[in-house]
């Protein structure tokens, strides 16, 4: 895989909507605080899908398309309030198992939400499916993926107005990687 090509892939379209991201992301964040966290995860599935359109047809991402998979809302509910029990029994017991379940649910579920929006995939299948991916081919190529995506994200994450930016980034970068693992490779460009 190239790392490289999916980073310039990302940065261009990042910038080429770089108004509607930033637009995106912010009434994504909002919603999600304002909702102490409940609509987050069905937010960030359409956020994903919306983003991998942009990707694939060069469509325009709206803010509309953050209310786009609502339908999603019970399953990703039951799976955040169970990964938020496991991870507080690891904390609780001594703190690294904690540590082990969210390393564990980053390196599996990396694609389920891609997956459950563009698959249609149930919430079971998407996570096995998300495995699979993530253990097929070359299990150190997916590790700098999610890396990548992870401190992307988390350097943004330190300052409100850095994860404007580097939010879009982040994900833009993780959905060419989707792309290229469920549809192929991206063509080079002249």
């Amino acid at each position: 895989m190239d790392f490289k090509k999916h980073i310039i892939r990302a940065w261009e379209a990042t910038l080429q909507h770089i108004v509607s991201l930033v637009l995106m992301t912010l009434v994504m964040a909002s919603v999600g605080a304002l909702t102490l966290g409940i609509l987050a995860p069905v937010m960030m599935a359409g956020y994903m899908q919306s983003i991998l359109q942009m990707i694939r047809q060069g469509r325009e991402p709206r803010i509309q398309d953050l209310f786009s998979e609502m339908r999603l809302f019970l399953p990703l509910l039951g799976f955040g309030v169970v990964v938020f029990l496991a991870a507080m029994i690891g904390f609780k017991l001594l703190v690294v198992p904690g540590f082990l379940v969210i390393l564990a649910v980053s390196f599996c579920c990396l694609y389920m939400l891609p997956l459950m929006t563009d698959k249609g995939l149930g919430l079971v299948d998407a996570i096995k499916q998300s495995y699979v991916m993530a253990v097929r081919d070359n299990v150190a190529e997916h590790v700098v993926v999610a890396i990548l995506f992870l401190a992307i994200s988390g350097i943004g994450g330190s300052f409100l107005i850095g994860f404007l930016f580097t939010q879009p980034l982040a994900t833009t970068f993780l959905m060419s990687v989707y792309d290229e693992k469920t549809v192929g490779p991206f063509p080079v460009s002249p």
